[in-house]
């Protein structure tokens, strides 16, 4: 973890690994501050994404749309990952079955594999990646081919998708039928497992990644998985109640309300103890206590201190405030949970 007194975040790191949807843009818009925060530092840039249902030219045109900096070399797809795991295990030519877009059957022929939709077809590997239009009878193809033996992999495996009207059903939990009627798991390529972020770390040539997300359950236990460093930013899918019951493999080396954090001290977003802030656990409950005189606005370090704190005793029943000055920084608190 980079330590050093006033010196920004991001220069302890020569790559940032930055998720999309929840971390940079939110459906069609851009999440307020994200392109400023990235622009302000000179490090590589890949968005490493789990979702399949485009390319990564379409991926990269619309960040470029969107005002950020991205070649098409710049994006790592799980439907690349996928493909990848497919070229390792099939002879080349060999027949695959696409649950997903067209996209996703494009990185499948890419690596020398035919792509079909038909189980008549003698798929002998099924891959599946997020689409609107999947239907029962594509779920339905996947699934004779699946119980005829063929190998499955899942582009990932995320059960929500993040959007701007809210949370809508993801590709997981389109697993989690085809999963129900076959009995089977599938190998998955996205995040939290490694082989994207592996993948990933492979483009980038780097020795110091950090990863960059919105959601505990892919980005961080996904950076876990392959030792890096993380930072969790508020902004899309986890919550601050999320964070408080996260076990050890989703927990982030920071936390922070926004990418701005980049831009600022490494110790402001260190989970830790904050100066002016203290807590005890106490009967099952964690209790905050403000120092004299701790100014107001110090909400973040008062999180990050509870944080440590909720880590250190999981078994936590609640927080509370030990005095009046607290009682603000715990309001924020419940108000996320």
């Amino acid at each position: 973890m980079t330590e050093a007194v006033g010196v920004p975040l991001r220069a302890g790191y020569d790559v940032l690994l930055l998720d999309l949807d929840g971390t940079v843009y939110q459906g069609p818009e851009v999440i307020p501050g994200a392109r400023d925060a990235l622009d302000a530092g000179d490090e590589r840039q890949l968005y490493v994404t789990n979702n399949a249902s485009r390319s990564p030219a379409e991926v990269a045109a619309h960040l470029r749309d969107l005002g950020f900096h991205a070649a098409d070399s710049d994006v790592v797809t799980s439907s690349q990952s996928a493909a990848r795991l497919l070229s390792e295990r099939l002879a080349p030519g060999a027949a695959v079955l696409i649950v997903g877009t067209d996209a996703l059957a494009a990185e499948v022929e890419n690596v020398g594999l035919r792509a079909v939709r038909r189980f008549q077809d003698e798929p002998v590997a099924v891959v599946q990646g997020h689409s609107p239009a999947t239907d029962w009878v594509i779920l339905a193809e996947a699934t004779l081919a699946i119980r005829a033996g063929a190998l499955w992999i899942a582009a990932n495996v995320d059960t929500t998708l993040p959007t701007e009207r809210g949370l809508v059903l993801g590709n997981g939990s389109m697993v989690a039928a085809v999963r129900t009627a076959t009995g089977r798991e599938p190998i998955v390529a996205g995040k939290p497992a490694s082989p994207l972020m592996e993948d990933a770390l492979n483009r980038a040539g780097t020795g110091r990644p950090l990863v960059v997300g919105d959601r505990l359950d892919t980005d961080i236990a996904g950076a876990n998985a392959v030792g890096a460093e993380s930072l969790l930013v508020l902004t899309g899918v986890s919550t601050t109640a999320d964070l408080l019951r996260a076990d050890e493999t989703h927990r982030p080396t920071y936390v922070a309300e926004s990418l701005d954090a980049l831009n600022r001290p490494a110790s402001a977003s260190a989970v830790g103890t904050r100066p002016g802030w203290r807590v005890e656990f106490v009967g099952g409950d964690l209790v905050i206590h403000a120092a004299p005189g701790v100014p107001d606005g110090t909400r973040t370090g008062a999180f990050l201190s509870v944080l440590a704190a909720a880590w250190r005793h999981p078994e936590f029943v609640r927080v509370r405030a030990g005095d009046d000055t607290a009682r603000a920084a715990v309001s924020y608190l419940l108000g996320e949970m």
